[in-house]
């Protein structure tokens, strides 16, 4: 029998390699690699073994396109075959796999006849120009024995993190990577080889992972930390380093030491001013140091639960300004030089990995067809993964969704179904009358159209939104990313997102605008609040009448100094009251400061009525003191059309009504301008 051929599978999602492995394992002999470090290795030992590649672009330690040119530099592209295997499908992409060698193309979901026939019909092609290799080749790259150990870490650790940490792990080492390679172009002080670079980039992945002690409440919380919050923040930098200090028969791994370094020191500052141990200087670990400018880098330009991403250019401009801390110099030297590369490279090779969505419905698509059968390791693999995501979904008390568009069907988490109340599928969910009880049609609407008018480059979208939660109305933030089966031509597939539970914060933030709108002493609008108010409805209604009331109390003074400020105070609340149970809810009425009030109504017929009833109605006594009220009326249009004239003209008029012997209201004669304001220097005189 001959010998079968070997496909080496390289991807760092097991998933991945395993439906590969069914598709090709009974016609092949299958390696596999979980980086492309790994694939090196491997090829050092086994090029003469290995028929053709299977290659993933993304992927830790080293992506595809720098396996491409380790290949290219070791002459293994002129006889091992390779195809690429990705989910992005931009032509960028695909041009410069070509461009660095590869034979051929496949995206993903992977197509099993596809998958076949471009395998065997490459390795026949190659198979003509393979030349027998007799001997290994001398140039060996020096083993990385830390490999599999971050690996494994990171696989438990970055499931604890929030929805962006993937992400921002991958941002950390590009980051990294590049800083390091740039400082040791600057300066061999700090003895920075390929084995070194290629260690702190590594060990740059796990400089959060103390957070996983960190309440979700803080970790995820949208404003500014309070004091309190803000130090049990600063602990995850501690807390990591004793994780670290915990891992058993590996604290001699020099994968762990430098992790612990980063760990512990990554928010230590330059200038004495970090934390936890306050180190300065060049007693700062030049890996944290390093990791400390990736990380703030990454913050910036990123969207966070608290923040949008802001631009490179702002980025830079705000850490070079010490906006954001204090840097070694070298390093920010580094940052200058590398910006542009950063930006750059963080755009080309932060791809994510498959959607949970995704693999299900490929591996659900590839059952049903009948064209494999799913090893044991794959089914084992998928129930982890569903019961992982199920965890996750529930730890995070957040209503999870994805959206298909192809079949138009909606799914939640199990967590978020029983939250709603109901079933964790729904289909047609524009036409759902389950979905229709749970968030008004409009609503929906215009998610579904902000999620259609996404872009590649800007996915993301947001809103605050009411649901029917088991019938209580309750307000929620939607956070989501719209997804397309080709990003070139904005061809939409459908939108993965969540629904956080933001009722009680709204209520809170209301009660604080209300505050804010009210006087604190009589719960009337205040003077600026009132004004807008006013101002708004002028700007709106034109066509309606209205009239503007200011007045204030008659000798109030003597209420103060007779009788004590306390006294004075329950009077005002006293005429505050009085005017609520005399004007209409439609009515605006404010205290414009000290002992002025302001009332403003709209009228059908005469004003004066209006005005003569509030008048009398205020002319009352509390306990032994005689409220007297002295009043100034404004009209519009006809004294004026905008708030600051209304305000004026009834002012003077206030002013006339007091100048002639108080208790008794005027409207605004033009006889009357150029008369003092009440409101400002003139005085109560007191009764005798």
């Amino acid at each position: 029998m001959d010998k079968r051929h070997k496909i080496l599978i390289v991807d760092d999602t097991e998933m991945n390699r395993s439906l590969l492995s069914d598709m090709l394992g009974d016609e092949y002999e299958i390696a596999e690699a979980v980086n492309g470090l790994e694939a090196v290795q491997y090829l050092q030992k086994n090029e003469n073994d290995i028929a053709i590649i299977l290659l993933d672009i993304v992927m830790p330690v080293m992506d595809g396109f720098e396996v491409l040119a380790m290949m290219n530099k070791g002459k293994w592209i002129e006889h091992i075959p390779v195809i690429m295997i990705s989910a992005e499908t931009s032509s960028a992409y695909i041009d410069q796999a070509y461009d660095l060698g590869a034979t051929d193309y496949i995206s993903r979901p992977f197509d099993v006849k596809t998958v076949r026939r471009r395998v065997s019909n490459t390795i026949m092609l190659y198979a003509k120009q393979k030349m027998l290799q007799g001997m290994v080749t001398d140039q060996i790259l020096e083993k990385e024995k830390n490999n599999y150990l971050m690996v494994e870490i990171l696989s438990t650790i970055v499931e604890f993190r929030n929805g962006e940490s993937g992400l921002h792990v991958m941002h950390i080492r590009i980051i990294t990577e590049i800083l390091l390679k740039a400082l040791a172009r600057r300066t061999e002080e700090y003895n920075l080889n390929s084995a070194a670079i290629a260690l702190i980039t590594n060990a740059s992945a796990l400089h959060d992972i103390g957070k996983i002690s960190i309440a979700e409440e803080i970790l995820n919380k949208p404003g500014k930390l309070t004091k309190e919050e803000f130090e049990v923040m600063k602990t995850h930098s501690a807390i990591g380093a004793e994780m670290l200090k915990s891992v058993p028969n590996h604290q001699n791994e020099g994968l762990v030491k430098v992790a612990y370094e980063i760990c512990r020191w990554h928010h230590e500052r330059y200038d004495g001013r970090g934390y936890p141990d306050g180190l300065k200087g060049e007693d700062i670990p030049i890996a944290a140091q390093v990791v400390s400018l990736a990380d703030v880098y990454d913050a910036l330009t990123s969207v966070r639960v608290y923040k949008p991403a802001y631009e490179h250019e702002k980025a830079m401009e705000m850490i070079l300004h010490g906006e954001c801390g204090a840097f070694n110099p070298v390093l920010l030297e580094c940052l200058i030089e590398e910006g542009d590369h950063i930006s750059k490279e963080l755009k080309v090779r932060s791809l994510g990995g498959t959607m949970n969505n995704e693999m299900r419905n490929i591996t659900s698509e590839l059952l049903e067809s009948g064209g494999i059968t799913a090893s044991d390791r794959t089914l084992n693999l998928l129930e982890q993964e569903r019961i992982k995501y199920q965890f996750f979904a529930s730890m995070s008390q957040e209503i999870q969704f994805e959206y298909n568009a192809e079949t138009d069907m909606i799914m939640l988490s199990e967590w978020g179904a029983n939250y709603l109340g109901t079933d964790e599928i729904a289909l047609h969910p524009m036409d759902n009358p389950i979905i229709d009880e749970i968030i008004d049609h409009d609503a929906l609407c215009e998610i579904q159209k902000n999620l259609r008018s996404a872009t590649p480059a800007h996915p993301v979208v947001s809103g605050t939104y009411q649901l029917r939660i088991q019938g209580r109305e309750r307000w929620c933030k939607l956070i989501a990313r719209a997804l397309w089966s080709d990003e070139e031509k904005c061809i939409y597939s459908g939108s993965i997102g969540k629904m956080i539970d933001i009722h009680e914060e709204r209520l809170e933030m209301n009660m604080l605008k209300q505050a804010a709108a009210q006087d604190m002493l009589t719960s009337l609008y205040n003077h600026a609040n009132a004004q807008k108010l006013i101002s708004s409805m002028l700007k709106e209604d034109s066509d309606r009448r209205y009239g503007l009331i200011l007045f204030d109390l008659d000798f109030f003074k003597n209420a103060n100094d007779q009788h004590g400020h306390l006294f004075g105070d329950r009077v005002l609340k006293f005429v505050a009251k009085k005017i609520l149970q005399n004007i209409r809810s439609e009515d605006i009425a404010a205290r414009v400061g000290g002992d002025e009030f302001l009332i403003f109504a709209e009228y059908r017929d005469d004003f004066s009525y209006v005005v003569n009833r509030i008048f009398d109605s205020l002319a009352d006594y509390y306990y032994n003191f005689k409220i007297s009220i002295s009043m100034g009326v404004a009209i519009y249009p006809k004294d004026g059309t905008t708030y600051e004239k209304l305000f004026q003209c009834a002012d003077q008029a206030l002013y006339s009504s007091k100048q002639e012997g108080r208790n008794q209201y005027k409207f605004y004669e033009r006889s009357m301008e150029g008369c003092l304001s009440v409101i400002s220097p003139m005085d109560n005189e007191i009764e005798d």
